[in-house]
């Protein structure tokens, strides 16, 4: 998921497999490319046992600890090191080639959660070794990540980057409605060890996908090369682009504070409604319905614009205190599709944004950073979440995360406003209010 920095040059006519072939924009046009297809079936298989496994993981420590917050601290651990090493990661990725480096990280988490996997199933599983195992998957994600959306740029070129982005994300929300139902069934049927097997061995199908892809059909992008100074070089190139440094800002805060579900969730599920193993793989199931909707919608609408962000973001911290409040279960958990829809939809929109204003050859230190803002502050707001949900219980945590990404969103769209010479509008339009940024000029010539 990456950046196209400038203007696509035309290309010569291709075949249709072509991965530099200009396309008429559809919603899965991407899924023409041979690569993108294996790249993406792959994904859809490893990404249903993510959440089966971040499912069993997160009841597993539930039901040794009984804490929600040993939960946050099991999150923490997993995004760790993407607060510690992120950047890092990032310049590494730039240095390295993409399809071996994600052989050698997908390989490493699906090993971690076999492991995981002979631990429960035999028995001795202690809930150090799920601490462990987070951090372990945490340090794979480090290259992981930037290395998957920098990779994606390679199999489908800068013409169908918009559209891969958000089918991505499709994909990945799509397993969330797959993986937490299977995780339900297994672990009150057969216990939480099931389902970290069948996703350690979920990566047989990513793995085998990288192996058949086509060399010859990749857009490779000249790798940058060993020197000093390449992490400071990113932060500069990054800090100087308000259009890059704000929505990253804002996911940071969003991340940090509104993305605690596996906190909220089982809290909710466990303290308040009293309703299970079941009523979480629900929840998750609900907002996964949600964020694939987001995620389609994004892929059809093809632009990625800074007002659809602050949008999405004030109504996805606006949705969640409303959800707080929410007096049964039934409306708790239909709530959980939009909150899931308008999450999703800051997700695709921020990442895209930055992708397509940063020039390919900083790409792996953008997204990092990216990444890092978005996943490595759940360290710092997930005890922090646990906490105030032990004490003051699941609806106040839930709650001050929502009112949170709220005041955020609103603050920086009002910053961005002001750096872009947008004013607010008021206004009717067909009989209807209607409330946008113009441009200051606009408003002058209005008043004249």
């Amino acid at each position: 998921m990456s950046t196209g920095s400038g203007a696509d040059s035309a290309p010569a006519p291709a075949t249709h497999d072509s991965p530099s072939a200009p396309r008429r924009s559809s919603m899965f046009s991407s899924l023409r490319i041979r690569n993108y297809r294996l790249f993406f079936t792959g994904q859809v298989v490893s990404n249903t046992g993510t959440w089966m496994q971040r499912i069993a993981q997160d009841w597993l420590v539930l039901s040794l600890t009984g804490s929600s917050t040993a939960v946050g601290v099991t999150t923490a651990l997993q995004f760790l090191p993407m607060l510690l090493f992120g950047l890092y990661g990032g310049v590494l990725v730039d240095r390295l080639p993409k399809r071996p480096t994600l052989l050698a990280t997908q390989s490493a988490m699906g090993v971690t959660g076999l492991a995981l996997a002979f631990l429960t199933l035999s028995g001795h599983v202690q809930v150090w070794h799920v601490y462990l195992a987070a951090f372990a998957v945490g340090l794979a994600t480090v290259v992981d990540n930037p290395a998957r959306q920098s990779f994606v740029s390679e199999m489908v070129g800068p013409g169908q980057l918009q559209n891969a982005v958000s089918l991505n994300s499709a994909n990945f929300q799509s397993a969330r409605l797959i993986g937490p139902a299977v995780a339900g069934v297994l672990i009150t049927g057969v216990g939480t060890g099931w389902a970290f097997l069948l996703n350690g061995l979920s990566f047989i199908a990513p793995i085998a996908g990288l192996l058949l892809m086509s060399s010859r059909e990749l857009h490779v992008v000249e790798r940058a090369p060993r020197g000093k100074g390449q992490l400071r070089e990113g932060l500069r190139y990054v800090a100087g682009r308000p259009e890059l440094i704000w929505p990253i800002v804002l996911v940071g805060f969003i991340g940090t504070f509104g993305f605690n579900f596996p906190v909220w969730l089982s809290a909710y599920a466990d303290d308040v409604f009293h309703a299970g193993a079941g009523a979480y793989s629900l929840f998750n199931t609900l907002m996964a319905v949600g964020s694939v909707a987001g995620a389609l919608l994004a892929a059809r609408r093809g632009t990625a614009r800074l007002r659809v962000l602050i949008a999405s973001a004030v109504a996805f911290g606006a949705l969640e205190i409303v959800a707080a409040v929410a007096p049964s279960l039934w409306l708790f958990s239909l709530l959980m599709v939009p909150i899931g829809m308008f999450g999703l939809t800051v997700n695709v929109t921020a990442n895209t944004a930055v992708q397509m204003g940063t020039d390919p050859a900083m790409r792996g230190r953008v997204m990092a950073l990216f990444m890092m803002v978005f996943m490595g502050g759940t360290p710092l707001g997930a005890p922090v979440v646990g906490w105030i949900t032990d004490a003051y219980g699941a609806r106040v945590g839930f709650a001050a995360g929502g009112l949170v990404s709220a005041l955020a969103a609103v603050t920086i769209g009002l910053v961005l406003a002001r750096v872009g010479g947008l004013r607010l509008s008021v206004g009717w339009h067909h009989g209807h209010p209607q409330v946008r940024f113009v441009p200051r000029e606009r408003e002058l010539a209005t008043a004249a």
